[in-house]
């Protein structure tokens, strides 16, 4: 762990170590044969792109914005030209012509890219920053101008690469210099730690994005690849182009996740748009390995894409106007996409990319200054929703719990949206029935496998996190489906000829799909529509597979499948910007008791922060309920001195009298003022006992008194003895430190198992509760041993249940006490 922290702390070495390797490469290039072979040197450069950009991301989730958008930009641009020099070293491209067509349009983006990085450094007195991005967007630049004049040797650009060896080394030394002396020495212009406060300062205000400038760079790097060969810069599109798309395409699906980790959905659902793109274009440049003609494009399904772009620029635009002014750049980048049979080869799409890519440098620019500087550039946040504050029918919402998870705590905000709108996008795009003697004609592959499958991937996995079990499988299944049967039918994989195995498959995904049927029916009304039009898509697969399917069955299918999910992909987002329920996803069409507990939402709070056990302890002296974790299973407490709240907790569950409330402890001091009316010998006993997870069963007495119990005894325990523990559990015993003496029951309605993590609690009680402190799965799924020491002054010990520690393990203790 400290090693990872380590890596972290002083990433730069793995700059000016890519950076050597770059400069050698070009004072070695006048030479026949170059020092370090293109392969070998493409190897190394994706290898340094992996530890930038872990060291970028590490970083910015500390807030060190400038510094990550450095390494992250750095990162993708040698991954990109790491692939480009492999590329060449295989042959795959031909002459100099090919490698300049090859390397130019991502030279010309990240030339502008780091200027931009590096004007913002140097007006935000980040120095030695701003002098690593400012010398390789010079020897870019170099670069540039070396494949297109031979007045320009490549002995500049070895120089630049020289220079960020020497500045990268510095920041290197003093980060590693402040990681070994425990930050007391720092170099000037290397301390990254104080240059975050303001950065800190302004993320407690507010949800700040620090990866979007990441994903505007990503943007401008796509729309170089097009842009360039319009205006003459390249000479033509090829496969040389497709490691800048891709590379594009593949930190686009992580700045995508990133995103959901700063809590702002809007934009990550637009990153996961347009990494569809990219990788659509990557694809199209790899036809001609497999056909002489150019593709041809599904115009009905980038109509919907143009669709589903304005609307999410209409609700970015409450947040940000000038964010989703820039969305529209790619509603009119789809239309034009649609407007053209050839897509990405004609002139119209290029001459929205370039748009798109000064859009992007503006955007970028705009972003990470409004990040790093106390004095804004205006961008109208603020001016739509004073508007609206005037409204009472559509209210913004807003928050601690704006990213509330349905069920305990999760570090990702809300991926639904995404997943619905891959769902409209996959759908739309299978209504191109294509050429079954040439499936491939038709761009059909990229918008099915990466929308339907790879970002529903990414939905349903977020939506696990988020303890959205139902719809986390739900997503997962389908995008599975999504990608078997976009391969199967779009890639040729079976031809002309229908197979029975495919039949045999589609068939058990009908089976499983027909349990989620059933199983939305206990969820709400469009969850229940949604899985059964999806049925219906399963069964045209089947019909296809087996040579049956009726004219127009398989569209009409898809079309109901998609405006279900368009109506998803709405309430979905409706119900992420505004209170209420402007668009409703409908109640459950058969509701069970006890079933949806969780639908009314109490507050939750990580274990693992001690403020949060501080809140859970107001609400306890306050009068509420809570479920703990413990050191077996969650429990549910009331604080003892709270008659009301023991009361609560005690109807709550529908506690049976034969399974009295048990009264926890967190010292035996706590006990020390009553010690005299305990026996020697169960008072050891207790002290050898304790703490464990093992609960004492000791006679009443007036003890009871001393703990404040007052009116909340009837509850607890039977009117002869008391269930009595001390957890072993740190944060149980700190909660109880901060009550006093806690009453406890097993956190889930009488009679049914145990509740092994938070989910679980926040499910079968959250509507009976106050709040629920989450700490993941029980270290233990059995409860404690409950043992009877009423007769312990004769010997003699008993067990009501035997839990996790077992009766000989207990005897064990109480032998040892009777040893003389």
């Amino acid at each position: 762990g400290q090693s990872l922290q380590a890596l972290s702390c002083f990433p730069p070495p793995w700059s000016h170590t890519g950076s050597l390797l770059l400069a050698v490469h070009f004072y070695s290039l006048p030479r026949a044969a170059p020092l370090i072979p293109s392969t070998a040197l493409g190897v190394l450069l994706l290898i340094l792109s992996s530890l930038l950009a872990y060291a970028g991301i590490r970083r910015s989730l500390r807030n060190a914005s400038l510094f990550s958008s450095l390494c992250l930009t750095m990162s993708v641009f040698w991954c990109g030209y790491g692939v480009v020099f492999i590329l060449g070293g295989q042959g795959f491209l031909n002459d100099t012509g090919d490698f300049r067509n090859a390397l130019v349009p991502g030279l010309v983006t990240f030339t502008l890219a780091l200027f931009i990085i590096a004007v913002v450094g140097f007006l935000c007195r980040e120095v030695i920053l701003a002098m690593i991005a400012s010398a390789v967007s010079l020897a870019s630049a170099h670069e540039v101008a070396m494949h297109y004049s031979t007045a320009f040797g490549s002995s500049a650009v070895a120089c630049n690469y020289m220079i960020v060896c020497l500045v990268g080394g510095y920041f290197a030394l003093g980060r590693i210099l402040y990681f070994l002396t425990k930050e007391e020495i720092a170099l000037p212009g290397t301390d990254l730690a104080k240059k975050k406060t303001h950065e800190q300062m302004q993320s407690t205000r507010g949800s700040m994005n620090h990866f979007a400038v990441s994903g505007l760079i990503l943007n401008m790097l796509s729309a170089s690849v097009f842009g360039c060969r319009l205006l003459g810069v390249t000479g033509k599109l090829f496969i040389g182009q497709v490691p800048w798309l891709w590379a594009a395409g593949i930190y686009q699906i992580g700045i995508c996740i990133l995103s959901y980790r700063t809590m702002d959905v809007l934009m990550a659902t637009f990153f996961g748009f347009t990494s569809i793109l990219k990788f659509a274009g990557g694809y199209c440049l790899l036809y001609p390995i497999w056909q002489p003609e150019e593709p041809s494009f599904p115009t009905p399904f980038l109509v919907v894409f143009s669709i589903l772009f304005a609307v999410l620029a209409l609700f970015l635009t409450l947040k940000s106007p000038v964010d989703g002014l820039y969305l529209l750049f790619y509603v009119a980048y789809c239309i034009a996409l649609a407007c053209r049979p050839k897509g990405f080869f004609e002139g119209g799409p290029q001459g929205v990319d370039v748009a798109i890519f000064v859009a992007s440098a503006l955007m970028t620019l705009i972003h990470l200054y409004n990040v790093k500087a106390s004095a804004k550039i205006p961008t109208g946040k603020g001016a739509v929703k004073a508007l609206l504050a005037r409204s009472s029918f559509l209210k913004i919402r807003e928050g601690a719990d704006l990213h509330a998870p349905y069920l305990g705590y999760s570090k990702y905000a809300d991926a639904e949206v995404l997943g619905y709108a891959c769902s409209v996008l996959a759908s739309f795009a299978m209504t191109m029935t294509g050429d079954p003697q040439a499936p491939l004609a038709t761009v059909v592959i990229p918008w099915v496998v990466v929308a339907g499958g790879i970002l529903k991937l990414l939905g349903g996995s977020v939506a696990f996190a988020r303890g959205k079990t139902l719809e986390s499988s739900v997503f997962i299944l389908y995008a599975v489906m999504w990608i078997i049967w976009g391969l199967t039918r779009y890639g040729g994989l079976y031809g002309t000829t229908r197979s029975f195995h495919a039949a045999v498959g589609i068939i058990a995904f009908m089976l499983f799909n027909g349990f989620i049927v059933f199983c939305t029916l206990f969820l709400n009304i469009a969850w229940f529509f949604y899985s059964l039009a999806f049925l219906l898509i399963a069964v045209s697969f089947l019909l296809d597979a087996i040579h049956a399917l009726p004219a127009g069955y398989d569209i009409a299918a898809t079309l109901i499948f998609g405006l279900v999910s368009f109506y998803c992909f709405l309430s979905a987002l409706f119900n992420s910007i505004f209170e209420g329920s402007c668009l409703p996803m409908g109640r459950p069409i058969v509701q069970l008791s006890g079933v949806g507990g969780g639908m009314t939402k109490c507050l939750h709070l990580p274990a693992r922060k001690a403020s949060s056990v501080k809140r859970i302890a107001d609400i306890l002296k306050n009068g509420g309920t809570c479920g703990i974790p413990t050191d077996t299973v969650y429990v549910l407490v009331a604080a003892c001195n709270r008659p009301d709240a023991v009361e609560k907790a005690h109807h709550s569950k529908r506690q049976a009298q034969d399974r009295p409330m048990s009264l926890w402890i967190s010292s035996l001091k706590q006990l020390e003022p009553a010690k005299h009316l305990f026996t020697p010998l169960l008072w050891d006993f207790m002290e050898a006992a304790w703490p464990s997870p093992i609960s004492l069963v000791v006679p009443r007495g007036e003890w009871v008194d001393f703990l404040g119990m007052k009116d909340s005894a009837k509850y607890v325990g039977t009117p002869q003895s008391i269930a009595i523990r001390i957890p072993d559990c740190s944060v149980t015993t700190h909660l109880i430190d901060l009550v006093g003496p806690i009453v406890v029951t097993s956190a889930n309605p009488t009679g049914e198992a145990d509740t092994t993590h938070h989910n679980q609690v926040y499910a079968k009680l959250g509507d009976k509760v106050d709040a629920v402190l989450c700490d993941g799965p029980s270290p233990e799924n059995i409860a404690s041993t409950v043992v009877d020491c009423t007769k312990i002054d004769s010997g003699n010990i008993g067990f009501f249940r035997v839990g996790i520690i077992p009766k000989s393990q207990v005897k064990l203790i109480l032998i040892l006490l009777l040893l003389p």
